[in-house]
């Protein structure tokens, strides 16, 4: 039986905090996906079962001992020997996989000027064709059509070794994977099925832990009442032993005297012992819930005042030919984005997606302050100038951004602290400035790109209520479905619209 095995396994990048905590972890052969926040260790925990990083403390074991791991990374811009040999290489089962995954040998000659998605086709039929033991992939489906992922799956699920592959697209988790590891604060925990069965057995034990949350918090306050109670009770009896010397009855002896002083001097103590008891038992109460973490949840009045567009198209692009390089990407065409449209935007990469989302918010027939365009990528600039918009917002303005950052996964203060935002944080300010300022129309070229998955399900769920206008490119089916209730698919130079919802 092959398997791949952690024992105690510590790891943390210099003096930071640990990536992965005291991981005990046995993987056999299946698929397993791994998920978890950006900077959670998904990457490293597959660097380490690559035996790329050596843990710290613990033991990465292999059974058997030879057993072959192959790594496929994020990154694709060289030109790896081990895809020319796939390529040159005329077994059938390297003919089988070139085939499936739509490769052609001169491809490599034009290497640096191939997409990112079709650079991840040939390095993942590399690695396939080397039949590993245990095949490691991270984000495989990045930069991916819709035809080029089913393609790369119905490779994927053809492997029989051991498959562990990072990734926050869904819908490839759900088909592919059986088993789930999510990695959060260091720990590392399986559920069985894919991502959305997982999910719902994560989600229904944090659920629980909520509960208990709010037991504790109860008991707390009932405490805290206790104690208080305890105190004064206790002031009470000091204050008595204080005076008693000075109200003795006529009728008392000494004798009696000294004993209703020795019962008041039981009661203090026991008073005493009954504090420090009632005290304990608090911050007993308050360290079980310093050690809950909850994720800041969006409010439900993020568009409470929300006040719709006055008029009823927000952009349209009149019958003209659309032409990139030279090249006819649309013909004669004309669409139209009303107030409360909600399309998915769809097509083969190279169809013209991103052109003509920039011509549609080219057309905008409101106020360009009153919409939201989101490119793929944002620049280093960009992002600084997002930064800096943030920090100049007046206190009011501020306070409802930050709240929407928050919202979305990424914490105010160390945002506002940095020097400048990584590319998934300047995303998430980007579309925190479109919420939080409620423009009527959102236009977003692969918003998720960059997402962790725990992010992607925050802004999936914002914009499930935002009353707008919504036109999306994105590869990441499940969370277009979610949103949206058309479909434009570009095809032979045209459009064709379906209605969805």
């Amino acid at each position: 039986m092959s398997l791949l095995d952690l024992r105690g396994v510590h790891y943390a990048h210099s003096d930071d905090v640990p990536l992965v905590r005291d991981a005990n972890l046995r993987v056999e052969r299946g698929w397993t996906g791994v998920v978890g926040p950006n900077g959670a260790g998904k990457t490293t925990l597959l660097r380490l079962l690559a035996a790329e990083l050596s843990p710290d403390a613990g033991r990465v074991l292999r059974t058997p001992a030879g057993l072959q791991v192959h790594l496929c990374s994020q990154e694709v811009e060289r030109l790896p020997n081990a895809v020319k040999q796939f390529a040159a290489d005329e077994t059938r089962e390297a003919q089988r996989l070139r085939g499936r995954l739509r490769l052609e040998d001169p491809q490599l000659d034009r290497w640096p000027t191939l997409s990112p998605g079709e650079r991840k086709r040939w390095q993942v039929g590399a690695a396939l064709a080397h039949l590993p033991g245990a095949l490691l992939l991270d984000e495989p489906t990045n930069h991916l059509d819709a035809e080029a992922r089913d393609d790369l799956l119905l490779a994927l699920a053809d492997y029989r070794g051991i498959g562990i592959v990072v990734s926050h697209d869904r819908a490839l988790l759900d088909r592919l994977t059986d088993r789930t590891l999510r990695i959060e604060r260091g720990r590392l925990t399986i559920y069985r099925g894919g991502y959305t069965q997982a999910r719902t057995s994560w989600e229904a034990a944090e659920q629980e832990l909520r509960s208990q949350h709010t037991r504790l918090a109860h008991e707390r306050r009932k405490e805290r009442k206790r104690l208080s109670d305890k105190r004064r009770a206790r002031s009470r009896a000091e204050s008595k032993m204080k005076t008693s010397h000075l109200m003795k009855n006529a009728r008392d002896s000494d004798a009696r005297l000294r004993g209703k002083q020795k019962r008041r001097r039981s009661a203090e103590v026991s008073l005493g012992r009954d504090v420090q008891l009632s005290r304990r038992k608090l911050d007993r109460i308050d360290g079980e819930l310093a050690s809950f973490h909850f994720d800041k949840e969006l409010g439900k009045s993020l568009f409470v005042d929300y006040v719709a567009a006055p008029v009823p198209r927000l952009m349209t692009r009149e019958r003209k030919r659309l032409v990139r390089g030279g090249e006819v990407l649309l013909d004669e065409t004309e669409v139209s984005v009303a107030r409360e449209t909600r399309v998915h935007l769809m097509g083969p990469n190279g169809a013209g997606k991103s052109s003509l989302l920039e011509e549609l918010y080219a057309a905008a027939q409101v106020p360009a302050d009153r919409l939201l365009y989101l490119p793929q990528e944002l620049s280093e600039r960009e992002a600084l100038a997002l930064l800096d918009a943030a920090r100049s917002e007046a206190s009011e303005p501020r306070g409802r951004l930050m709240n929407v950052v928050a919202a979305l996964g990424v914490d105010p203060e160390p945002l506002l602290a940095s020097r400048r935002p990584c590319p998934g944080e300047a995303r998430k300010l980007a579309l925190a400035f479109g919420l939080a300022r409620q423009v009527w129309g959102l236009v977003l070229d692969e918003p998720t790109n960059h997402l962790d998955l725990p992010s992607i399900e925050r802004l999936e769920e914002a914009l499930m209520s935002y009353p707008g206008a919504l036109v999306i490119v994105s590869h990441d089916e499940t969370f277009a479905a979610r949103l949206c209730e058309e479909q434009w698919r570009i095809a032979a130079r045209g459009i064709e619209q379906k209605w969805t919802g």
